[in-house]
């Protein structure tokens, strides 16, 4: 049996088309985005070594690289301000380096770290290699290992109780207050995660381990695209000599150079 009720259709598309108009009276004008501001995170620094290597640190690798990163910047991307979270083998806790980007309005934080795996430093076939991209995880899984092993710099903070009192996975509402100001961000720190990966795999040839979602607190805290750069595995040996030479730093920067002027195409910046 079929029912034709006209006069209801024709009410019911009067009440949408008047909501509707009633909606676009509320829109704001689009304005014109500016990206102007870059944040350049070297991971761990002073009593927080990071990962280890047969003979350098993670936190001295990061820096090196974070300083050829602004100053190629500088140079190669003049109407972009590269602002580094540190600048010497200097502690920053977690919270003071998402601020400071924050503070800042950063409109992309670049998170620079070395990888790690339980394997050791001693040579050995088959070793784990190549770079990992780290975005935040909205539906972050328990004892993921990054996560794990970035988020451990908490502890190394004195007063680390009271400034990650909501840090409590356990808590949904502490989770929903982590990512609500982030959330518009996610697809662009993906977007730019996926363009580093192509930048990497492709033009220099590195082996990737992909772009993955994970629970790094600094990302979490950063409220703009974040992405989190494993440049390499610091205990392989092979990758420890790149990471630590001239040339693979160098590499390194150029293909996030590479990759950010791919994303401002992208986000029509």
């Amino acid at each position: 049996m079929k029912y034709i009720a006209l006069p209801g259709m024709i009410i019911l598309l009067f009440l949408f088309q008047n909501s509707f108009a009633q909606q676009k009276d509320t829109i704001p004008a689009v304005t014109t985005f500016r990206f102007k501001t870059v944040v350049i995170d070297a991971g761990h620094g002073g009593k927080d070594a990071g990962a280890r290597g047969s003979h350098s640190f993670e936190k001295n690798v990061t820096l090196s690289i974070a300083l050829k990163l602004k100053a190629a910047l500088d140079t190669a991307i003049t109407d972009v301000n590269a602002i580094l979270t540190r600048t010497d083998d200097t502690f920053i806790p977690l919270n003071q380096r998402s601020a400071i980007a924050n503070q800042n309005h950063g409109n992309l934080f670049i998170s620079i770290h070395c990888n790690s795996s339980p394997e050791g430093t001693a040579a050995r076939a088959h070793k784990q290699k190549g770079v990992l991209m780290l975005v935040y995880g909205f539906h972050r899984l328990k004892e993921q290992e990054e996560a794990v092993r970035e988020n451990a710099s908490i502890f190394q903070e004195k007063d680390y109780k009271q400034n990650y009192e909501s840090y409590d996975e356990s808590d949904p509402s502490n989770l929903i207050v982590l990512n609500a100001y982030i959330q518009k961000y996610r697809k662009q720190s993906i977007r730019f995660g996926d363009l580093l990966d192509d930048e990497f795999t492709g033009v220099d040839g590195r082996e990737s381990n992909g772009v993955k979602e994970q629970g790094v607190l600094v990302l979490a805290h950063s409220a703009m695209p974040a992405v989190l750069i494993e440049t390499g595995f610091i205990n392989n040996p092979e990758e420890e000599e790149y990471l630590n030479s001239d040339e693979g730093q160098h590499e390194i920067v150029m293909t996030i150079i590479r990759a950010l002027r791919n994303y401002r195409k992208a986000i029509g910046a």
